[in-house]
């Protein structure tokens, strides 16, 4: 069997770790070259030495993905790597403090906005260019039921998160006839250093407020991103996939 991503070229961002590590991994292990990116440079390379030691190829880019200068550096290093980029995951983010509104800080909001939401808005900007020249691609965005639902705490998070999922279905419009294929998916609760930050009392509660009963792992999210940049998803664009254990069917 050949595996669904056998001699393509993916680029990750956020890669040190969760989701974005998970993802990397799966990419290789369904057989494509990987790019991982991410601010954190032994993180990254611990992500790059997992893939290598399971037989696949990768290299790492230290990458700021709030800076234009090093993401059009880092999709211009892939491409001259490796002569093209066929798959990305714009993972790269921040959670952020939790605060009501009127307790935020300006500081605090301009620093989410900037990874989270600019930060998909570059990787956009540049992977695009680099797939307009070779007539096809896929592009999937990390967004959160947070940009679905309500919660209190949170809502800079949620509106970067809001707005990556608009961004995505704007962006699948403007390139479907293109080739391209830009969709976004919504992690409810995962096994993640954000999930980590938050109080012991209210990660006990997170179970039961899935249906399935449990918190899920970056490992799930990475499988289902490999299929939406496989051909098996040659038919979707544009589509926001809720990856929640149920949260959002409530």
């Amino acid at each position: 069997m050949i595996s669904q991503l056998y001699g393509k070229v993916a680029l990750v961002t956020g890669a040190s770790s969760g989701i974005g590590r998970a993802t990397a991994i799966a990419f290789a292990r369904a057989g494509a070259k990987v790019v991982a990116a991410s601010r954190r440079s032994v993180e990254g390379e611990e992500t790059v030495r997992r893939i290598l030691e399971v037989g696949g190829e990768a290299i790492f880019i230290k990458t700021d993905v709030s800076n234009a200068s090093e993401v059009e550096a880092l999709v211009n290093k892939t491409v001259d790597m490796y002569g093209r980029l066929d798959c990305a995951c714009n993972n790269a983010g921040i959670g952020g403090t939790s605060s009501l509104i009127t307790d935020m800080s300006e500081e605090d909001w301009d620093s989410l906005v900037d990874v989270n939401l600019k930060g998909t808005w570059l990787c956009l900007k540049y992977e695009l260019r680099a797939m307009l020249k070779q007539g096809c691609g896929a592009i999937v965005n990390v967004a959160s039921v947070s940009g679905v639902v309500g919660f209190a705490g949170c809502a800079a998070y949620a509106a970067t998160k809001g707005g990556i999922i608009a961004l995505t279905r704007a962006a699948a419009i403007e390139y479907a006839k293109s080739g391209i294929r830009i969709n976004v998916v919504s992690p409810g609760a995962i096994e993640t250093n954000i999930l980590a930050t938050l109080p012991a009392e209210l990660i006990a509660q997170i179970p039961a407020a899935h249906p399935v009963g449990r918190i899920g792992k970056p490992e799930e999210i990475a499988e289902s991103m490999v299929w939406l940049c496989s051909d098996a998803a040659s038919f979707v664009t544009g589509h926001n996939m809720m990856i929640d254990g149920g949260y959002t069917a409530q």
